[in-house]
């Protein structure tokens, strides 16, 4: 780094380099707090927060003349000094204060505190302002640590990234639990995943990966589910099985956690988050399995069900992590008739099929597997599910003219989040959650 010239401006994360210098520092006004005859500012820039300390009156008139509230965007200009009481240990003295917008109403919510003390409802409605402070700050973060991650990860092994289309002609899944759209007259969807298109690409780079937003109807009002989130989605073809998608999905996990302790500590210990144990090869269970453990463990008879519940996976992460060491649980060979129709069946029980879910700390975090390849096979899987091969002629294209043995998944960046973290609801990992009754802000 440069050498500080008179009053350079600095980030709240340099300080440490540029003790006995004059600086500036600019952010918002954070708190100002009087102790007997001295007061301390503290400014909190994009990174971190910096403490100003003052014995004199006068350098607060330009906060004290116009009664300045907390959010107050200034510029901070001190001699920068090591004090090992302050936060960061260094502060700025002799500080001068330019202000440059002037917040003087109260704010809807106090984010001047170590914590936010606010109702999850108001703490959403008045998102806007709250998402500035640090720990919810560090959230998104993270967020974009993950994402950066995940892109670098899938590029350096040769996947390329694509951005598919979020308006399609036919629901992915199926025909429910979709947004319908009206489309200059014509009925269009908002995109349910990139799966069609993924797997049309497969046939274009082999690997590609997408990071992008998702939307389900889903009429539901649950503490891990919203309408509209961030889905992390590869596709790669050439592929032996589901176990080879596992495989890549194992050491992208661990690339994932490795860059987050490697890069992000602060954020890490302001959400006071807990690494994940991953062991060597993530352990892994057969659907038909897994609801016979849950019978000889709880007593509770779930064979016959064709999804697992939610206390299912959590005493499946239990399972796992007491057995293994492993905060992470594959579970494979879920029944065909919960997987979507492009699913590949497994070759000796058909009844179930080439897919997997993983569970993070007993919640379900990532869903893929093994897709079908062959044309004759897509078109006796819509027929078997009753479904017109006619919305689905542009898909079924790719397929009429080669495609390799493929598969997939999909993270949802949110969830990833909510289970690191140790949150209590998805909206709490959500940037501008979007459920059932909220579409603002």
């Amino acid at each position: 780094m440069q050498t500080v010239t008179a009053a350079e401006l600095v980030r709240s994360t340099e300080l440490a380099a540029h003790i006995g210098k004059r600086i500036r520092v600019r952010g918002w006004l954070q708190n100002v707090r009087r102790l007997g005859g001295i007061s301390f500012i503290i400014v909190r820039d994009g990174w971190g927060t910096v403490q100003a300390v003052t014995e004199e009156e006068a350098d607060l008139r330009p906060l004290t003349e116009n009664d300045l509230q907390p959010e107050s965007v200034i510029i901070l200009e001190g001699h920068l000094v090591a004090s090992t009481q302050a936060p960061g240990g260094v502060e700025l003295h002799a500080p001068h204060i330019d202000v440059i917008t002037p917040v003087t109403e109260a704010l809807p919510v106090l984010i001047s505190k170590r914590q936010v003390k606010a109702s999850l409802p108001n703490l959403l409605e008045h998102a806007v302002v709250v998402n500035r402070h640090p720990t919810r700050r560090a959230i998104f973060r993270l967020a974009s640590a993950v994402m950066t991650t995940f892109r670098t990860f899938l590029s350096q092994r040769g996947f390329t990234e694509i951005q598919t289309p979020k308006l399609v002609a036919s629901a992915t899944e199926s025909g429910a639990n979709v947004f319908a759209v009206d489309y200059f007259g014509q009925q269009a969807f908002l995109a349910q995943s990139p799966q069609f298109y993924k797997q049309i690409m497969v046939g274009v780079f082999e690997g590609v990966y997408e990071v992008g937003p998702v939307f389900r109807a889903e009429p539901h009002d649950t503490a891990r589910h919203v309408n509209e989130y961030v889905s992390l989605d590869v596709e790669f073809g050439f592929i032996e099985d589901h176990f080879t998608v596992m495989r890549l999905l194992q050491e992208l996990m661990r690339a994932i956690f490795d860059a987050l302790a490697a890069s992000h500590a602060l954020e890490l210990e302001l959400t006071a988050a807990t690494l994940p144990a991953i062991p060597e090869n993530i352990p892994h269970i057969h659907f038909a399995d897994a609801q016979d453990l849950i019978l000889q463990r709880h007593g509770i008879d779930v064979r016959g069900e064709p999804d697992l519940s939610p206390q299912d996976e959590r005493w499946l992460g239990e399972w796992a992590l007491e057995t293994f060491g492993s905060d992470f649980l594959f579970v494979v060979g879920y029944p065909m008739v919960k997987r979507p129709f492009y699913t590949h069946p497994e070759s000796e029980r058909p009844a179930y099929s080439n897919s997997f879910d993983l569970l993070f700390r007993g919640t379900e975090l990532v869903t893929g597997g093994q897709r079908l390849h062959r044309h004759q096979d897509y078109l006796d899987a819509l027929s078997n599910a009753g479904l017109s091969a006619q919305p689905f002629a542009t898909y079924l294209e790719a397929f009429r003219y080669g495609m390799p043995p493929h598969g997939g998944f999909a993270i949802g960046l949110e969830r990833l989040l909510m289970q690191l973290l140790g949150m209590p609801n998805l909206r709490l990992t959500t940037l501008f959650p979007r459920d059932m009754q909220r579409l603002a802000p």
